[in-house]
């Protein structure tokens, strides 16, 4: 399950896709928009700054806006910099690898399902988009994961 953050990074992001090419959007109208809380939301959108996902603009006429077509940046490249790893336990991420302290990863079934899972869940989220995101799109591939 994702985290609240990253649940509202993304509706945030999504917003931002729908406005690209009309000009840096206000954090107050992202946050109205949304319903995410503007506190959490200037943290969210600081740290996907940091991380160039977003540019900003500064005085009148100012605010955020993504640095990159909306097409260009993968929902895995998001989610890991707003929640951390996608993989769901330590030992399988590929990113955020730390071992287990009880496990024999050689011969650990759970590990082996994770794996899969993760690199199931990877293979979607590699390709999808924060373009995806933007309410209204109805591309649905659930039978073709």
């Amino acid at each position: 399950m994702i985290s609240k953050k990253t649940q509202y990074g993304l509706k945030a992001l999504g917003y931002l896709a729908a406005e690209y090419g009309k000009g840096p959007v206000l954090i107050a109208d992202i946050a109205e928009k949304k319903k995410i809380p503007i506190k959490f939301l200037e943290s969210i959108l600081l740290l996907l700054k940091q991380h160039s996902v977003l540019e900003s603009k500064k005085g009148k006429g100012g605010g955020y806006f993504l640095a990159n077509a909306p097409k260009k940046t993968s929902l895995a490249a998001v989610i890991r910099i707003i929640g951390g790893p996608i993989a769901m336990l330590p030992c399988v991420s590929l990113n955020f690898y730390t071992k287990c302290e009880d496990c024999d990863e050689v011969n650990c079934g759970l590990r082996r399902v994770m794996a899969i899972t993760r690199d199931a869940t990877l293979k979607v989220l590699e390709k999808k988009t924060i373009q995806d995101l933007v309410d209204g799109c109805v591309e649905m591939e659930i039978g073709t994961i």
